[in-house]
């Protein structure tokens, strides 16, 4: 038995797991989830499709778990960030949070704003948003208290805030320029200065007030045998994607059933292997 064949067979499952997910993030933040293949990722991690079903039960999967660890990551660095005292602090600090998760798990980032794919529940940007908003809820709360405004306006102006923030981070990815700290001091001088002057009833100006935009002008209606025609390539299509599922369904059942067969066959090695042992064991006594 060879070096490499010997630390295969070393590996735990929960080794096997770990090292699935690593080389999956990496391909989920360079090619994005659709252009990323069950194949890709056995081939990569040098095991058979088998086993990625056998952990995950498919792509969709081994995202679902890769996206869930990158949020939780992420809101934990903004809830720790949103722990000082001072509003100013607090803002401060969840914005160089942010800008540090980006510096330090590139890839991660990349996965959470690039895709919105349906193994990621209700849109993954979109959630994430929401879920640091609904914490900076607070801190804009007890500011807008202090400063006479309607703290029940703080849930919007946090959407406001946190999607600034999140849109400066995608520019930043790629741009890294200028550091961290001079792009967060920006960020928190343009809302925190723009809070302390902020009016208690704002209104648009008069100019836009009542403006009503004519809509872009009615397409040309189909014809009758235009739409015959596109509800027959619907259909089609509609027919094409069943038979997809059908034979993704078959390859599935195919490759859990040589998963199984693969874990039976390998239980067989090691009860072999261990009576080899026992074996061994009892003529060296002799």
């Amino acid at each position: 038995m060879t070096t490499e064949s010997r630390s295969r067979r070393r590996m735990t499952g929960r080794e096997r797991r770990e090292q699935l997910i690593t080389i999956s993030r990496a391909l989920f933040a360079e090619k994005g989830f659709d252009g990323t293949s069950i194949e890709e990722i056995a081939a990569t991690a040098q095991v058979s499709k088998p086993v990625v079903y056998e952990h995950f039960g498919g792509k969709e999967g081994v995202y679902a778990v890769v996206v869930d660890r990158e949020m939780q990551k992420l809101l934990g660095m903004i809830t720790a960030a949103l722990s000082a005292s001072h509003s100013l602090v607090k803002l401060e600090r969840a914005a160089l949070a942010l800008l540090q998760y980006i510096e330090e798990s590139s890839e991660g980032f990349r996965i959470l704003v690039r895709d919105s794919h349906a193994a990621s529940g209700t849109g993954t940007f979109a959630s994430l948003i929401s879920e640091i908003a609904s914490q900076v809820e607070d801190v804009l709360a007890d500011e807008f208290k202090a400063r006479g405004y309607d703290p029940k306006l703080a849930p919007m102006y946090a959407q406001m805030l946190v999607g600034m923030v999140a849109l400066t981070g995608q520019w930043w990815l790629d741009v890294r320029r200028p550091g961290r700290e001079e792009v967060a001091a920006h960020l928190v001088n343009l809302s925190w200065n723009g809070l302390t002057g902020l009016s208690p009833k704002p209104q648009i100006t008069a100019t836009s007030k009542g403006l009503e935009l004519s809509p872009a002008p009615a397409l040309p209606r189909p014809t009758e045998k235009e739409l015959k025609e596109a509800q027959k390539a619907r259909a089609r299509e509609l027919k094409e994607a069943e038979k997809a599922r059908e034979r993704e369904l078959k390859e599935r059942e195919r490759m859990l059933r040589e998963a199984e067969k693969a874990r039976e066959r390998e239980e067989k090695l090691r009860q072999r292997e261990a009576r080899l042992a026992e074996r061994a064991a009892k003529l060296e006594q002799e």
